[in-house]
Parts: C-alpha cells; structure tokens; sequence
C-alpha cells in the first residue's frame, strides 16, 4: 500500500542558549563561499557535530518497530542532540519542519516525521545533521522493521555495500565522478535504479556547500579530490525505476512507481591516502 501523509506535531522547541545554523527563520541560507579544503580546526569540530548525529540517529533506531510512529523517532533524535548542546540541522532548513528526515518505503529522501505508523515489513531510513561549534556532521541509514522480505533486505544490504564501495574510492588525485561511477557500476549488477538528481554535498560551517557529489558515473563530476576536503556520499538506490515525484508538502520525494529504495550516508574527510569517516558514534 503507497503512503500519504500523516498529521505532523507542532514543531519542537531548541533550548535558548544552543546556537542556531544563520538560516534558522530565513527561507534559504547564505551561499557558502569559502573553501572545500578546512583547517584542521574546523575538522576537529566536525568530529564532535558527526558524532553527536551519529548517535543521536542510532537512539532513534532503537525505537524502530511496528506500531511506533515516524514522529516518536524525531522526538529521540531532537533531545538527543539538544541535551547534547547541538541544533537538529534540519530544523527550520528551508522552512523544513521536523529534526531528522524519516522515509519509508518507497520514499527516495526528505520525509517529514509525522502520524505515520511503521508497519511489519516497512524500511525506513533515518537522515539526521548536527549543528554545534559552528559546523555540521550529516548521515543516514535504512534500518529494517519487523519481519522485512528478502528483496527489500538485500536492497538495504546491496546500498550499504555501495556506500562502503565509494568509501573505498575516495583517494586524492581522483575526480569526485569515481565516486559514482563506483556506486552504478555496483547498483548495475543487481538491475537497480540508481537516483540522480540528489546527491552527496559539501559539507563544513555550511550544511551544503556548494560541491556535489553525484551517484552516478557523471562527466560533469571533474573535480579533483584534495586531502582536507570534507564532504557526504550517500547513494540512494531503487527496486524500479529513478524517476520520482514529491509530495504537495514541498519535501517528501517518492519513487514514480512506488517501488522501495533504500539510502546510506557518511560525512568523510579525505586523508593522505583515502577518506576517514567522521559520522561513526
């Protein structure tokens, strides 16, 4: 059965002292500027905003289970980071509404937690960012709820492959379409959609930079990969086809033929010789 959407809550309170994102209550953030390349410094940040996502998604999943609505898994992953002392960069993103992004199913990316109860057989993915100390620390994963059938099983096994497999890829020297080119060549041998039009993203004091990191092998993706960079890989792979729709809601993007997808993320920082993932708890 397709999905629709549920009754959303009222939007969740952030405790005055944490700092805010700049783009909290204005329709778009300011357009980043700065470089791809970060000190050592704002690295060093960023392994606190990852971890603290890391672990804020992780409580979250612990509630995975049928009959739990997708607005309960927000509600542990928006005191998590708070009690933490971060902001849920989601919140107020461009007007977005809730803390973490829950997608279900055949929901590709961007699903608002709400009224929604998971069902025995569902797979959703937990998207969740940190904002603390000025920069962000972004990932997802799809996680299994109940008794899940085996196509939509390995469909989660084959895209967390993916992500590992372009990991693996990231080596200064290399064009950033290596990372793409890895994840498609892979999704190919198991006839998958591999979803083109949202991609990976710098990442930094900036929750999008400005670079991007396509899925797919992209002519377009030339830029060298330079140690110091930091940015998200985070293939979303389909049962069917790529194409999708979104919701009336501005946010939540569906397959066109509702089949299943399923999306895994890390932020990771090039190193001398390959990538060091910085969103592990």
């Amino acid at each position: 059965m397709a999905l629709v959407p549920g009754i959303q809550s009222p939007v969740r309170k952030v405790p005055a002292h944490i700092a805010r994102p700049e783009y909290v209550g204005r329709p778009a953030p300011t357009p980043y500027t700065g470089p791809e390349v970060q000190t050592a410094e704002t690295v060093e940040k960023m392994r606190i905003a990852s971890r603290i996502a890391a672990r804020a998604m992780a409580e979250a999943a612990k509630l995975i289970a049928p009959g739990v609505t997708t607005d309960a898994l927000d509600v542990v992953a928006h005191e998590y980071m708070c009690d933490h002392g971060a902001y849920p960069s989601d919140l107020g993103y461009r007007g977005f509404p809730k803390s973490i992004c829950t997608s279900v199913n055949e929901v590709i990316c961007h699903g608002i937690p709400d009224s929604t109860v998971l069902q025995d057989g569902d797979i959703v993915n937990i998207d969740a960012t940190a904002y603390i100390h000025g920069v962000h620390g972004d990932l997802n994963a799809t996680y299994l709820c109940g008794d899940v059938d085996e196509e939509s099983r390995l469909l989660v096994e084959r895209t967390r492959e993916s992500l590992n497999r372009a990991i693996k890829a990231v080596k200064p020297g290399r064009q950033i379409n290596v990372i793409g080119r890895v994840i498609e060549s892979y999704a190919k041998r198991f006839d998958y959609g591999v979803v083109r039009d949202f991609t990976g993203h710098g990442i930094n004091t900036s929750f999008h930079s400005g670079l991007i990191i396509p899925h797919y092998d992209s002519d377009r993706a030339t830029e060298v990969i330079k140690p110091g960079m930091t940015f998200t890989i985070e293939p979303m792979l389909t049962l069917g086809t790529y194409d999708y729709e979104i919701w009336a809601d501005g946010w939540t993007v569906v397959t066109k033929d509702r089949k299943r997808t399923a999306q895994f993320e890390h932020t990771l920082l090039v190193t001398a010789d390959g990538a060091e993932i910085l969103t592990l708890p």
